[in-house]
């Protein structure tokens, strides 16, 4: 039995590596592999506990707060379970299984993975989404094709991988290796552009401005990737085929018949109602919010007062991530939504710090970490990016998984 447990814990890298790379391979092309992966480390965990508990412990200054923050955001969720009548079960499976995401943070730890197999992943998993989109729209001729989930969430995930290939730069430096993360970086903001989520290019610029900034990214290499990515997307507003111009219009013209009394139904104005809706129920439910459950009849109260359009009522959410905390939580939803964002975008700034002042190991993952978090700040303005469980996990495993890898650089470092 010992000896069985030995050999296991040797080949933990190979597995743990496997694991890494499949999780952005899978996530955009299929419907099982975020859920499917993110249950493995779920299952694997217990089976080396005792080492997995003991280098967490090891890491817990650095950790802790991370750790604390996504389980406050279960226990606020468990919590309304508990007080609120209309509340289901449903409510309790994204917090629990983002929070139950620490075990990967814990077998990265263990077994020490080798980072290039988070970069391949990613790179298979952009080649592989630009593929499918592609199809979608060419072959298939759908306007805002988004694989087999829907085009915003697509659009999302696929320039957030598409960062992480460009981070892969970093790492990946060899002859004809290096053009892999180019491409991956490619195929992944074209994905994008095919789903024609405006949304997902917000997130550029405050990603861009980390990026191109000297003093925090050392290598032209990358920062010219970043500029590139950039003229890419700006080139596309100029290829009818795409659709971006219309859609730039259609959003500028949204707006306008919003804001002169016109037309509501539009998919800004829309939101805009619904940013609207969300701002009243927060004035009247400030502490704790009301259940996710109720914002809809509230909607149509409001509806029915002539307060806002009846567009707004086939909506599932609030179409903005905080707003969506605040109303159904009040200000201590708010509070747990804000730190998922803000405490690991603490931990990766101070890790990209320590990068560039005495642990140069550490820069990629700290760098993938602070764009993972910008970019989900950033989607969450126009979208509830943490509506679905894809989006959810995708977020909490790509947060352990490069502490993980962050921690062990450090850890190496100091061996």
């Amino acid at each position: 039995m010992n000896n069985n447990l030995k050999k296991s814990h040797k080949s933990a890298p190979v597995w743990i590596g496997a694991l890494t790379f499949l999780f952005p391979a899978l996530s955009l092309v299929t419907l099982f592999g975020v859920s499917t992966v993110s249950f493995l480390f779920l299952f694997i965990a217990p089976f080396m506990w005792r080492d997995c508990r003991a280098a967490l412990a090891r890491h817990w200054h650095e950790s802790r707060w991370v750790v604390f923050a996504f389980m406050f955001n279960f226990c606020f969720a468990l919590l309304c379970y508990v007080v609120r009548p209309e509340a289901t079960a449903n409510n309790l499976e994204k917090p629990l299984r983002m929070f139950l995401a620490v075990t990967v943070l814990m077998l990265v730890l263990v077994a020490r993975p080798p980072r290039r197999a988070l970069w391949w992943g990613v790179i298979a998993g952009t080649l592989a989404a630009l593929a499918l989109v592609a199809y979608q729209r060419l072959g298939q001729h759908i306007d805002r094709p988004g694989g087999l989930i829907n085009p915003i969430t697509f659009g999302d995930l696929s320039l957030c991988m598409a960062l992480l290939a460009v981070v892969a730069t970093i790492d990946i430096q060899r002859g004809w290796r290096m053009a892999w993360p180019v491409l991956g970086a490619l195929a992944g903001i074209a994905a994008a552009l095919f789903t024609g989520t405006r949304g997902a290019l917000v997130a550029l610029l405050p990603v861009g401005l980390v990026l191109l900034q000297a003093r925090l990214v050392p290598g032209r290499r990358v920062r010219a990737l970043v500029a590139a990515g950039l003229l890419i997307c700006g080139s596309a507003y100029f290829v009818p085929s795409l659709g971006m111009q219309d859609r730039v219009a259609e959003g500028v013209d949204d707006v306008r018949a919003w804001s002169d009394g016109g037309s509501k139904d539009t998919s800004l104005g829309i939101r805009l109602e619904l940013w609207k809706g969300a701002v009243m129920l927060i004035q009247e439910h400030p502490l704790f919010g009301i259940d996710a459950n109720l914002t809809h009849g509230e909607l149509r109260r409001y509806v029915q007062q002539g307060l806002l359009d009846r567009a707004v009522l086939p909506m599932p959410h609030m179409h903005n991530d905080g707003l969506q905390a605040f109303a159904t939580g009040g200000i201590v939803g708010f509070a747990a939504w804000f730190s998922l964002l803000a405490a690991p975008f603490a931990f990766f700034w101070r890790a990209l710090g320590q990068a560039r002042a005495s642990a140069p190991q550490q820069l990629a993952p700290a760098l993938a970490g602070l764009l993972v978090v910008l970019c989900y700040f950033s989607f969450g303005l126009t979208e509830v990016i943490f509506w679905s469980v894809k989006g959810s996990m995708f977020y909490a495993f790509m947060v352990f998984l490069l502490m993980g890898y962050c921690l062990n650089a450090k850890e190496s470092i100091g061996k």
